[in-house]
């Protein structure tokens, strides 16, 4: 296996996407979703990347590529139509040890973004390790068909819960019956059916008085 799978946490990081089309304002918007401080360089960019440039959500540089913009750099994407500039910024985030993919080209990438399936905190990641993007795309439709919305409320519930139980006792594997209880009696469905009696009926016998849905969700959405 060549790629190693992993999880960055974007959360400010500092980021540089070269290019300016419709592929480099896809990288942008997945950054900033994850809570990146993306700096875009480019001399022409699209209307999604000048709007939000106007909204101050990223930095914008209209110009041609330089090797200092990966100075403070985390992460770099190259996106442009630009064979060279593209090696070249390959080149130089190597030479600094930075992590560098190129849009379409896993041949000088240090590393790859796959196909996700997104579900509040649910996130399901396809690789096909670059041999065929397009079946990676097929696989991550299906999923989504398999894995609806239900599974981001369900784990935000469980998010709730799992905060609660462990200010009383801090011990995680404590309470791992009381996890497997919620998901063996098919609480995930009843999220799905919005089945709020059900559920509700379910928490107050696995956990207790004083657990609802509608509380622990409210909770989650105070912080």
């Amino acid at each position: 296996m060549r790629y190693y799978p992993v999880n960055l946490d974007m959360q400010n990081r500092r980021c540089l996407v070269v290019g300016g089309g419709p592929v480099a304002a896809r990288k942008v918007l997945k950054l900033l979703e994850c809570g990146a401080m993306v700096t875009v360089v480019s001399p022409d960019v699209t209307k999604e990347i000048l709007q939000l440039t106007d909204n101050r959500s990223i930095t914008l540089k209209k110009r041609h590529f330089q090797s200092s913009d990966l100075n403070g750099m985390f992460l770099v994407i190259g996106a442009t139509n630009n064979e060279d500039v593209n090696w070249r910024i390959h080149s130089d985030a190597e030479r600094m040890g930075k992590l560098c993919n190129i849009a379409d080209r896993p041949e000088v990438c240090n590393f790859i973004l796959p196909s996700i399936v997104n579900r509040g905190d649910l996130i399901i990641a396809i690789s096909t390790s670059g041999a065929s993007p397009a079946y990676a795309k097929k696989l991550r439709q299906d999923l989504e068909k398999e894995f609806g919305e239900e599974y981001g409320k369900f784990l935000s519930l469980m998010g709730v819960i799992r905060k609660r139980l462990l200010m009383k006792s801090p011990e995680p594997e404590t309470h791992k019956p009381t996890f497997e209880k919620l998901i063996n009696k098919g609480l995930v469905e009843m999220i799905r059916d919005d089945k709020r009696e059900d559920i509700n009926r379910l928490l107050s016998k696995v956990l207790g008085k004083g657990y609802s849905f509608e509380t622990l969700m409210e909770k989650e959405m105070t912080g």
